[in-house]
């Protein structure tokens, strides 16, 4: 990447001359008592206003936890809409192509098929790791995004940071690297280099380390001309008032959230060893995340026999890679009990 890289160059043309929605509430700043703007019902408060289009108040406190200012924050409804945003700012259908690094996260691809965009895969080195080269080598001039989930899923490992910062200093597109997993990895992550690398984009979500995977919240952090984009493209109100309030609420408890991530990663040690005792468990691999790859010799009767059982796991086993294995949600003590003695009953 080049000190005169430019975003604005790889945006679509049709993004570039749009005008983007502008609500009332979008051109005002201040405080206000009296709304007649936007033609709400007057009654059933606060639940009959709609909510706040730019989302301040939870971008200045998502920008006190991160380090960052509010113009490197874009607030989707879940990471899965700054996905697809990054697919309709930049990507021109039959034209411009993608790369995954596989195995990784689905929706990747499914963006990539949804917006009518090539996705070029290069498949991680049989270890799980990265060749830089290997992707520098599957990009061209129409490539926009390279996609690195790191912690990575289904894998479990996080990318060798070296590697991922060899991508991103030698290509001229956008790389994105999603760090949904983050909080569960001894690693620091990407987002101390946002400021210094313009074609830096990093995903991170409530719905791991918050335990809020059902407000629907994810975080994209980037330069602020490509958060400028994103917003003139998203809904005018994507986040619902009550995501916003219970994100608000819940960002005060960093204490909870800690103790969280710490009975998650005790659980995540006692699992694999418990895991790891089982005659027909062939590899339990290390983990960076709050989940667990395992490769065993029948994965679909393990993974019927599960949920016959009520225990719903994820069979991995037919995407690349990851031949025989299954992929475990670290959950309570409890929880993680109970699935032991089912595998300990089960009979290969």
């Amino acid at each position: 990447m080049s000190e005169a890289f430019n975003i604005s160059a790889l945006v679509r043309k049709n993004i570039l001359e749009m005008k983007p929605y502008s609500s009332a509430r979008d051109e005002f700043s201040g405080s206000a008592s009296v709304f007649l703007d936007a033609n709400e019902n007057p009654f059933n408060a606060p639940l009959n206003r709609y909510p706040d289009p730019q989302q301040l108040d939870l971008k200045l406190r998502i920008a006190q936890l991160k380090g960052l200012s509010l113009e490197q924050i874009f607030l989707g409804n879940g990471s899965d809409e700054g996905i697809d945003l990054l697919f309709r700012v930049f990507c021109e259908p039959d034209m411009d192509n993608v790369i995954t690094v596989d195995p990784t996260y689905g929706m990747y691809g499914v963006c990539a098929e949804i917006n009518g965009v090539e996705r070029r895969s290069v498949l991680l080195s049989s270890d799980f790791s990265l060749n830089p080269d290997k992707v520098l080598a599957a990009m061209d001039e129409h490539t926009k995004l390279i996609f690195l989930c790191s912690p990575n899923n289904p894998t479990s490992n996080s990318l060798d940071q070296a590697a991922m910062l060899k991508i991103i200093d030698n290509v001229n597109c956008m790389v994105v690297v999603d760090e949904a997993y983050i909080d569960f990895s001894a690693g620091p992550g990407l987002l101390f280099m946002l400021e210094e690398k313009k074609n830096l984009v990093i995903l991170q979500t409530l719905s791991k380390a918050w335990g809020f995977a059902g407000i629907r919240l994810g975080m994209l952090f980037g330069d602020p001309e490509l958060v400028k984009f994103l917003s003139g493209v998203k809904y005018p109100y994507n986040i619902s008032c009550l995501s916003i309030e219970a994100a608000l609420k819940g960002l005060e408890n960093t204490e909870q959230s800690s103790l969280w991530i710490s009975e998650i990663l005790k659980e995540r040690v006692h699992l694999e060893l418990e895991l790891a005792l089982l005659p027909y468990v062939e590899t339990v691999y290390p983990s960076d995340a709050n989940f667990l790859l395992i490769r065993v010799s029948d994965p679909s009767a393990v993974y019927q026999f599960l949920m016959h059982k009520g225990i719903i796991i994820r069979d991995r086993s037919s995407i690349p890679l990851c031949k025989g294995c299954l992929r475990i949600t670290i959950g309570t003590g409890e929880e993680n009990k109970t699935l032991i003695n089912a595998l300990k009953s089960y009979q290969p």
